[in-house]
């Protein structure tokens, strides 16, 4: 199977259907695949990333060139 030859034909297609229920289903069907990335990482992932944004929301935050000092040597 050439996929792109049926990503074209399935376009075409597309771009002619006048039926909104087909189209909503694609619809549906193109949210359901798409991931959102919060809801793939895991509780403590999500937990570190919020204390970050609230450590951020507080002013506790170390200036950029201070980092990139402190961790050149791995970079």
């Amino acid at each position: 199977m050439d996929i792109q030859a049926e990503k074209i034909r399935l376009i075409e297609w597309l771009a002619g259907l006048n039926d909104t229920k087909t189209l909503n289903e694609f619809i549906s069907l193109k949210k359901k695949k798409e991931a959102d990335w919060w809801d793939e990482i895991n509780d403590e992932e999500r937990r570190e990333i919020e204390e970050g944004l609230e450590q951020a929301d507080n002013g506790e935050l170390i200036p950029h060139e201070e980092v990139m000092s402190k961790y050149k040597k791995w970079l």
